[in-house]
């Protein structure tokens, strides 16, 4: 490949740790980029199989996924009361995924990603991009702190509200659908009770409230709920606020994680939607994971969704010898497909976690329920849960790459 080609990755979540680990594989220079001042910590918790679990074992990553990981016994639906009225056993995901699954902290499967991905990575914390000017051979790049870089591709790793999305393609509202929800996450220690390796969910109309057990006396705790066109509030007091005032008259044990959730200082707060782009790139620029097609947070496939289209980029650079055009319509062309599968899969998912009406509600206990018997889970949730997506391999591509530089 000659020279090592600079790549700069904004986002150092899922897909820029991921994307920065095979790309060096491949015999780049990858130089990752986070607004941050350090690895996010908190925010929720991910079930991690398919493709995803694949490629942490490719990645020699999947021992310590599992140490970090929970494997959660049982997904139970309670009333006000806390009686169980709905719900399934491990076994339905054994099923679906061969026992191939663990639930996963977020911020725990970036941090073992960035580990893994760091050596022979440039990182820099506490800056972003500020604009891009694409030239015929090289992205020039003016960042946050006013600094000048040249480099020969910019690829946003960067989430829902991505930057360089916004600075190559336009404004976010282009390209965002709203599933009409919100959704918030915060930790808080010392709760009770615990329920450990249950997840447990308690739902009303428009409304659903999740509590699971963490290491060290912690509790996570989940809040979905229905929202018409509210604008996302963007500091910490006026999200409490919104949350207060959406579970404020909430049953169940409503009352005492709200209470929990006055001390904490990291609390994730987004809108559940989905990112729809005609096109991932634009000449020297590309999209991956979120970025470029997020699926929504309520899919539970946006990590496995990240790490896949950061091996697929990587592999396909690699295989054209660094040549982006021919390199990103190719890494298109294997995954769009599959995406908008995924997409139209997320659709029918977002509303089963907070049903608008009663009736809903029951529904979604029955089906819930049903799937518990041994067999019909595959039928009844296996289009939206076993990937059908062979992952290329690269393996001689990489190192070839890794070898000639």
């Amino acid at each position: 490949m000659g020279a090592q080609k600079t790549v700069l990755i904004s986002g150092a979540g899922i897909g820029g740790p991921t994307l920065a680990f095979w790309l060096k594989a491949a015999g780049f220079a990858p130089v990752v980029v986070e607004q941050a001042p350090h690895l996010r910590r908190g925010g929720y918790v991910i079930d991690f199989w398919g493709m995803g679990y694949d490629l942490a074992e490719r990645m020699g990553l999947i021992g310590d996924v599992n140490r970090a990981g929970y494997h959660v016994k049982e997904l139970r639906v309670v009333n006000g009361g806390g009686k169980r009225i709905a719900g399934f056993g491990t076994r339905v995901f054994s099923e679906l995924t061969g026992g191939r699954y663990v639930t996963v902290r977020r911020s725990e499967l970036s941090r073992l990603l960035f580990e893994r991905a760091k050596d022979g990575s440039e990182t820099i914390f506490g800056n972003t991009i500020a604009a891009l000017e694409q030239a015929a051979d090289h992205v020039e790049v003016q960042f946050a702190d006013g600094s000048r870089r040249r480099f020969d591709l910019v690829i946003g790793a960067d989430g829902l509200h991505s930057v360089v999305r916004g600075l190559a393609f336009g404004p976010q509202e282009q390209f965002e659908t709203s599933l009409g929800y919100m959704v918030a996450a915060f930790a808080a220690q010392g709760y009770q009770p615990r329920d450990e390796d249950v997840y447990v969910m308690y739902c009303e109309p428009g409304r659903m409230l999740g509590r699971v057990t963490l290491r060290d006396d912690r509790s996570l705790f989940l809040f979905v709920f229905a929202v018409d066109s509210a604008r996302l509030p963007t500091d910490l007091a006026a999200q409490k606020a919104m949350l207060r005032t959406e579970f404020g008259d909430g049953g169940w044990e409503t009352p005492r994680i709200l209470d929990a959730l006055k001390a904490t200082q990291e609390l994730y707060f987004d809108r559940v939607s989905q990112i729809k782009m005609p096109c991932w790139s634009k000449g020297r620029v590309t999209l991956i994971g979120d970025a470029a097609f997020c699926v929504s947070l309520l899919a539970g496939q946006g990590s496995a969704l990240a790490m896949t289209a950061a091996y697929v980029l990587a592999g396909e650079l690699a295989k054209a010898n660094g040549n982006h055009a021919e390199a990103f319509a190719n890494y298109e062309s294997i995954l769009r497909d599959y995406v908008i599968g995924k997409q139209k899969g997320a659709e029918r998912f977002a509303s089963a976690f907070a049903p608008k009406t009663r009736w809903g509600l029951f529904f979604r206990n029955q089906v819930l329920n049903v799937a518990a018997i041994p067999g019909l889970a595959r039928l009844m949730l296996g289009r939206d849960i076993v990937d059908k997506l062979a992952l290329p391999d690269y393996q001689r591509v990489f190192a070839q790459g890794h070898t000639s530089n």
